[in-house]
């Protein structure tokens, strides 16, 4: 019954169940961890996408991306493009799936929280300083890092120098723990279109308590970033053969 695109769902929504979770976790009011902080939003984004990934290889999707950045960057890397479309459709559903998730186990919380902006928060990422080029620039640089370090965490380099079985998703998770202390407190370091753009459809369609608009003026950021961020990346990896 497993299939890649059914690993590329259901990795992709334990990913953003656990990772959009983390976040309102820590933003809605009433919540044991209200309040708890960057440090813990940004472990809780890491054990999230090892847990995502373990999940996806498990149902079936053997490269368990999650991410459409990662999709095209290796689908550039590699010189075929036969796995984007299927993949970034199974990602984005995963994506509004794992937010659905997270409106209903956080449900009395909505009502509680009184800011809009906070449950945006627990949906897409938005800027701490608006500034269309400087955060376009924050996404492309910290999704390029993303790709660029996974190429090089699975290359055969690394792997002929004893990288064991089963301890790439741990590092995976270690490499966005350390994207977003360093580089996150920018934009949110989104680093993947559908980790936005389908929490953010989620937060439009759903019936949330007391919530504001979706901001759609910055919506794009996040998707035309991470894509030419993880497409850079393919391109170096192609260039050096990793």
């Amino acid at each position: 019954m497993t299939s890649a695109w059914l690993g590329e769902f259901l990795g992709t929504m334990i990913l953003i169940l656990l990772g959009d979770g983390v976040v309102a976790a820590v933003v809605l009011k009433k919540s044991k961890a209200e309040g708890s902080g960057w440090i813990v939003i940004t472990a809780g984004w890491a054990f999230a996408v090892m847990a995502g990934v373990f999940v996806a290889i498990a149902c079936g999707s053997k490269d368990a991306h999650l991410n459409p950045a990662v999709t095209l960057g290796f689908a550039v890397r590699d010189g075929s493009f036969a796995k984007v479309g299927g993949y970034w459709g199974a990602q984005m559903l995963g994506a509004m799936a794992g937010a659905t998730l997270v409106w209903l186990h956080y449900l009395p919380h909505w009502k509680e929280t009184p800011d809009p902006a906070a449950k945006l928060a627990c949906f897409c990422t938005a800027p701490a300083i608006r500034t269309t080029l400087a955060n376009l620039l924050s996404e492309i640089l910290t999704t390029f890092v993303l790709v660029f370090v996974v190429g090089a965490i699975f290359s055969k380099s690394v792997a002929a120098n004893g990288l064991a079985a089963g301890i790439g998703p741990y590092l995976v998770g270690s490499l966005v723990w350390g994207i977003g202390l360093s580089l996150g407190g920018t934009t949110g370091y989104a680093i993947n279109p559908a980790r936005d753009l389908g929490p953010r459809l989620a937060h439009a369609i759903l019936p949330i308590a007391g919530k504001g608009g979706s901001d759609w003026g910055y919506a794009v950021i996040p998707v035309i970033g991470p894509l030419a961020g993880g497409a850079g990346a393919g391109w170096l990896l192609r260039v050096l053969g990793i």
